[in-house]
Order: structure tokens, then C-alpha cells, then sequence
């Protein structure tokens, strides 16, 4: 009791007392004010800082150990998972963030850890990296080691067409052309490795463009836009900031610094396969891949005697990419989180671009490699030239199909290659069909780089395998389709399917639709050379439909996120001049082929 009436006194002085002691207690309370302060300051960065992130708040190895292997190593936690904002903002944020706090305590947290919510990509990347920046051309060289006995070392080189920046300014085409336009996609699972449908807005038109992969069952009415998720700068770099290499491509990346040396026999093939290993914990991993040590001095004695050193050093490096990227407890690997950027080891870019994601009328999004960079270059260490093709304004026409990835393997005929060059006269076609990168028609890296996503087998359908040939601008007399489609088309039909008969004035005047005289230049003129005429071209010579063009669209029932409302061209059914199976069965069955 003694103690608190002299605190009390000391807050209270009586009036006979001096100045100082009336002046001591205000003193006193604004020293403890600055005090909790500076202690709340310093305890705010502390918790905004990795090492608490990392270490003290919510326990997570191995994503710390990615972020710290990551181009934003230098950036910390609280940049992308709470965001810049107010100050009260972000108190919020953290608060709500509590949670994970007591997960680590009472030990509830659901491995594999998977990120539930981030902040928006303009909350967060574009704080940094604005999206109306425009990124030239990038030239990149990827090095590779063969799993053979001696290592042998290739490169790869690519020019990276980033693009973006603004419309306004000319720009926004390349891989960022998704940042400059608005994208929403619905993915079917959590790591949105599966993305049956898609959605683009064109704003100088102000329609919706919808794909739907054929190849799934996936139904547009089922979906509620509130479930569908816009695409920003995470929807492809869903890694950035917590890098995770694949084994091959972590013992590349080591062999390339030197780390492990090339100069060890057979050791991309050892490493690859001790860190692919089937384990039951770290301990375990450790003791099979020191066994490489054992393995080069009984197999390789006397590289072993010289080289020892090299050895050990290449032992410590495999154990150390393996602990810094797997995490038995916490049910992490190599396989856990998918990597996006790219296609070789998950989807990444297929995910849309496989060619099996149509819209309406058959148009798929684009599967063309060259949108994003151009067609990547195998090239020895002792090839001193790499030589990459950056001039596409001298291929044919058909070679702008968004599909012709898929096409081209149809296209090809060799006996009339032989007799007239046709693909020849610009390509080597060498062992066209092998994959075996003796030419540019049987490069390695586009036969065996994540063409598994790609399902060519679905576009064996004879329906879809129409609609992909009937966009094309032309297509050679040589393209065979397989007997189910013989078996659903009549002979006249199928003369009418073939595109170069439309082009070929020889035959115009067994078209009544073409008459004598017309001139490619009537419907072509003005317009883009890959693409259908306009539907203002098709009307200032056959006239206004009787409705109007808008009503006559109006009358179709409208799709749940666009609508036909006034968006379709002439040539969406009457393409090129001669009968097409309705657009509409894409969506609606039983439409039959008609006359146009």
C-alpha cells in the first residue's frame, strides 16, 4: 500500500510542492510515450522483416529458403503479402494475418502450405514494375548438360519478345500484351493448372471474346462471373518470389557455375537421379547421395585418385540442392508448387495456348510459338553462331494461323515437297518427323518441350479438325483428312471445303457467289492480310439484312458473359463462299450442314 500512495503522490503533487516535482509526472508520461513509440516502431519493423516472416511467426522452411534463392531476395514479405497502404491499412491486414500465428502454436497447419489470398498485382508488382512499361526484345541463353558420360554441353538462345507498354502509345503486343488487356479465366483447381475456360475484352470494339476448351466438358452457362479470376502479373509469375528449380535444371544451373564440375564423368545423369530418388527423410537422401562418392572410386578409380576433391565438391552441392528444395515433414518437392513462366516442366503457358481453346467459330487462341519469342536455336559449345529468325513478314499467309503449330505436321507432303519445294525452298526439312535437331524442321527443343500438354491427339477429331482448317488463309491441295470425314461429307462437299479452289481463277466461274471479274482486292483491300474481310465490306456489296445486322444478331439467345449482340461478321458462317457447318453447333447440337 506504502508503494502506491507515492506513486499517487508523485501524479499528484500537493500545492506546496516545487515546480519540478509538479513538472515530473507530465515528464514522466511523455518519456513513456516516446518510449512505447520507439518500442512500437522498432517492434513493427521487426515483425515486417523475413527473419520474423520466416522464423518467428509462422514456421516455413522451405518457402523461405526459395525466397531467399529468388530475384527478390532484397524484397521483404510484407511488400507482397500485406501490401504498400495506410499504416491503419496494413495494421488491419496484419491483424487478420493472426491466424497464422496460431496455426504454428497449436500446430494446425495443413501441408503442403499453399497461399490462400494475395494482394492484387497493382497493389503489389506494379508498386515496382509498372504494366505500361514497354521491355524491348531480350536475347536469353539457356546451357544444358546431356546426361551422357561426358556431360556434353549445349546452349540454347531465344529472343524473348516481352513487349507491353501502353496502346496509346503503339505498344501493348508481346508476352505482356495480357497486362495491358482485361483476361478472366476459370480454373478448375487450386494450383490453376487447369483452365477449361477463358475470356478476353477487346475495349476499342467493346466485346467479349469466349474460348472454351473442346477437349473438356466444361459448360460457359455453369459459371457465375464472380467465379471467374482476372489475370494479372501472379497468374504466370506464381514463382517469382520463391524460386524452386527442377532437379535438371538445378544441376544445370550448378554444372554452368562451375559448382559441379563437367569434367566428372556421367555426373548430370548421377546427380539428376540421386536427387530424384524416392526418400523417406532428409537423413536417408543425405546417405544416398553421398554413396556417389563410393560410386566414382569403384566404377572410376583413377579419375577418382586425381580428382577427389572435385568429387566431394560435387557431392556437398547435389545435398545442398536437394535440402534447400525438399521438405519431407512439411510434404514438399520438386512437384509441389507448379512454376508457370514457361512450358517445359508444367503447363505454364498451355494452360490457354494449348489450340484446343475455341471460340465461336473455330478461331483458337493462338498456339503460335514465335507471339513470345522467337523459335529457340540448339546450338554446341563449338558453334560460335547462333542464328535466330527474326524476319516474319516473308512467310506465307497460312503460317499466320493461330493454330498452324498444330496444322503444319498435316500440311506437309513430302513427295510434293520434293517436286516443288514448297516448304523446302524456305526450311530444311531434314528428318522433318524425328525431333532429332538435324534441321530446323526437326528441332529438338519444339518436338520435345512440353508438347506433352499440348494434346495433339485431340485435334484428330474430325469436327475440330475442320474448323481449325477452314481458318487457315490457304491451305495446299495435298492436305488429306482421315476416313471418318470422308464417311460425313459428300465429294461436293469436300470440294467446297478446300480453300484453294476458291482461290484459284481458273475455277471462279463454277462459283455463283464469285463473278467474273472480282478482284482479291474487293474484299481484301484495306484489310489484314490473315484475316476474314470486314463485315462492312460484305455489306457495301450484298446490302443490309432486312432486319438490320444488329437485330438480326439480337435474335440468337445470348451467351451468360457476352451475347451475339451485333459482335459477329459475315464471314463467321458464310466463310469462304461455299457451305460451312453452322458456327452455332459448336455450342448447339444438332445443326446440320447447310448452303450459304
Amino acid at each position: 500500500m506504502a508503494l502506491f500512495k507515492k506513486i499517487g503522490s508523485f501524479f499528484t503533487p500537493t500545492p506546496e510542492a516545487s515546480r519540478w516535482k509538479k513538472l515530473a509526472p507530465y515528464l514522466v508520461i511523455v518519456l513513456f510515450f516516446v518510449a512505447a513509440l520507439v518500442a512500437g516502431t522498432y517492434t513493427w519493423e521487426y515483425t515486417n522483416s523475413p527473419d520474423f516472416c520466416g522464423s518467428s511467426c509462422h514456421i516455413h522452411p522451405s518457402e523461405v529458403s526459395s525466397y531467399q534463392q529468388s530475384p527478390h531476395a532484397q524484397v521483404k514479405c510484407v511488400e507482397c503479402h500485406i501490401g504498400r497502404a495506410f499504416i491503419g491499412n496494413q495494421i488491419t491486414r496484419k491483424i487478420g494475418d493472426f491466424k497464422h500465428v496460431t496455426a504454428m502454436i497449436f500446430s494446425t497447419y495443413e501441408y503442403p502450405l499453399h497461399v490462400k489470398s494475395l494482394r492484387p498485382a497493382p497493389e503489389i508488382c506494379e508498386q515496382c514494375h509498372s504494366s505500361d512499361k514497354y521491355s524491348n526484345d531480350t536475347l536469353h541463353e539457356y546451357i544444358h548438360y546431356v546426361p551422357d558420360q561426358e556431360n556434353s554441353e549445349f546452349s540454347t538462345y531465344l529472343s524473348m519478345n516481352t513487349g507491353g507498354g501502353t496502346f496509346e502509345e503503339g505498344l501493348g503486343g508481346g508476352v505482356h500484351w495480357h497486362a495491358q488487356n482485361t483476361v478472366l479465366y476459370y480454373p478448375t483447381d487450386k494450383s490453376e493448372q487447369e483452365i477449361p475456360y477463358a475470356k478476353s475484352y477487346d475495349e476499342e470494339a467493346g466485346i467479349w471474346t469466349e474460348y472454351v476448351d473442346v477437349n473438356s466438358d466444361f459448360d460457359p452457362y455453369d459459371v457465375e462471373d464472380e467465379d471467374l479470376m482476372e489475370m494479372d502479373c501472379v497468374t504466370c509469375h506464381n514463382r517469382i518470389s520463391h524460386s524452386v528449380n527442377s532437379p535438371n535444371e538445378a544441376v544445370d544451373s550448378a554444372m554452368a557455375r562451375d559448382q559441379i564440375s563437367t569434367s566428372i564423368p556421367e555426373i548430370k545423369f548421377k546427380a539428376v537421379e540421386a536427387l530424384t530418388g524416392d526418400y523417406e527423410g532428409l537423413d536417408q537422401a543425405g546417405m544416398a547421395i553421398d554413396k556417389l562418392e563410393s560410386y566414382y572410386r569403384e566404377i572410376y578409380p583413377d579419375f577418382y585418385e586425381e580428382n577427389s576433391v572435385l568429387i566431394f565438391e560435387a557431392v556437398e552441392e547435389i545435398n545442398k540442392i536437394y535440402t534447400d528444395n525438399v521438405f519431407p515433414e512439411q510434404k514438399i518437392d520438386w512437384d509441389t508448387h507448379s512454376d508457370n513462366i514457361g512450358h517445359q516442366e508444367v503447363p505454364g503457358c498451355f494452360r490457354c495456348h494449348d489450340g484446343k481453346h475455341l471460340e465461336i467459330s473455330g478461331i483458337p487462341i493462338s498456339v503460335e510459338c514465335n507471339t513470345c519469342h522467337t523459335l529457340p536455336v540448339q546450338v554446341g559449345p563449338e558453334e560460335q553462331i547462333a542464328i535466330l529468325e527474326f524476319n516474319e513478314t516473308t512467310q506465307p499467309t497460312k503460317h499466320n494461323s493461330p493454330n498452324w503449330v498444330v496444322l503444319h505436321q498435316y500440311a506437309f507432303d513430302e513427295e510434293l515437297d520434293e517436286e516443288y519445294g514448297i516448304c523446302s525452298t524456305c526450311h530444311d526439312v531434314t528428318d522433318w518427323d524425328t525431333g532429332n535437331d538435324t534441321s530446323f524442321c526437326s528441332n529438338a527443343l519444339c518436338h520435345g518441350g512440353g508438347e506433352d500438354y499440348l494434346d495433339f491427339e485431340v485435334f484428330k477429331t474430325p469436327d475440330l479438325l475442320r474448323n481449325l482448317i477452314l481458318n487457315l488463309p490457304h491451305y495446299p491441295n495435298s492436305f488429306e483428312l482421315d476416313e471418318e470425314w470422308h464417311a460425313r461429307t459428300t465429294p461436293e462437299e469436300e470440294r467446297f471445303y478446300m480453300l484453294d479452289v476458291v482461290h484459284d481463277e481458273a475455277d471462279y466461274s463454277e462459283f455463283e457467289a464469285i463473278e467474273d471479274g472480282l478482284d482479291c482486292t474487293d474484299c481484301h483491300e484495306g484489310e489484314s492480310p490473315i484475316a476474314p474481310a470486314s463485315r462492312e465490306k460484305c455489306i457495301a456489296c450484298h446490302g443490309e439484312t432486312e432486319e438490320g445486322w444488329v437485330a438480326l444478331t439480337e435474335k440468337f439467345e445470348s451467351n451468360p458473359h457476352d451475347g451475339h449482340y451485333g459482335d459477329l461478321l459475315c464471314t463467321t458462317c458464310h466463310k469462304n463462299f461455299g457451305p460451312y457447318r453452322n458456327p452455332c453447333a459448336l455450342c448447339h447440337e444438332d445443326i446440320p450442314y447447310v448452303e450459304n
